[in-house]
């Protein structure tokens, strides 16, 4: 599984980074806003810092808008993939930029449906937000499951990216469903290298190293 953050922050960024396992970030208009600093800047800097897919999302919402939009977040820099709604003027802008060479990632998906539409106008990323189907009552898991069989009946190459992350076993479940990506707040990310017992073990262990040389 790809480990993603999502988030604007670039120091955050830049150190997930130095730990070796970043393998993308996603961004959106509301994260870009708590950096307090321009959009274009904020998204070309995370860019010059990551490798892999840098996830920069249009701010309008209809097709004509959103393809013009996309066209210029490409051109920010050469691992940029548009993030766009999954609507109808979404899956429109979709086809367009995509016939372009222009990865996407399919952003507010729900449902196994928009799920399978957003492959078909050929997006890169499919983003399902598991974390709030958690929060009105519904199975976030269950949505990875469908979309995960569904793209496999039909080897679709369209990469399950599981978004809305609250935790880390939403990470280790979505990995078990086999969900391609996870992009989660630096904190999450953090979280995954921690348990007690591996505190409790080191200290142990160091305090017997400091015995051994007495």
């Amino acid at each position: 599984m790809k480990f993603f953050l999502d988030t604007a922050m670039v120091d955050e960024i830049k150190t997930a980074n130095d730990w070796g396992i970043l393998d993308g970030v996603t961004t959106n208009p509301s994260l870009v806003y708590k950096s307090a600093r321009p959009f274009k800047e904020v998204v070309k800097e995370i860019a010059s810092i990551v490798n892999g897919p840098v996830s920069a999302e249009v701010t309008t919402l209809t097709a004509p808008e959103m393809v013009k939009q996309g066209l210029e977040l490409s051109k920010i820099a050469d691992n940029i993939f548009v993030k766009l709604p999954t609507t109808t003027e979404g899956v429109k802008a979709c086809k367009a930029l995509s016939a372009k060479k222009i990865p996407i990632n399919a952003t507010l998906i729900f449902s196994a449906s928009q799920a399978l539409i957003m492959a078909k106008a050929g997006a890169s990323f499919v983003s399902p937000f598991i974390g709030r189907l958690d929060d009105v009552s519904e199975d976030g898991m269950q949505l990875i499951r469908d979309i995960r069989q569904i793209y496999d009946n039909y080897d679709i190459q369209t990469e399950i990216l599981t978004a809305s992350v609250r935790h880390p076993m939403h990470v280790v479940e979505a990995a078990k469903i086999g969900s391609d990506i996870a992009t989660m707040p630096f904190k999450v990310m953090e979280q995954l290298f921690h348990h007690p017992l591996t505190d409790i073990g080191l200290d142990k262990f160091m305090a017997d190293f400091k015995k051994s040389k007495a």
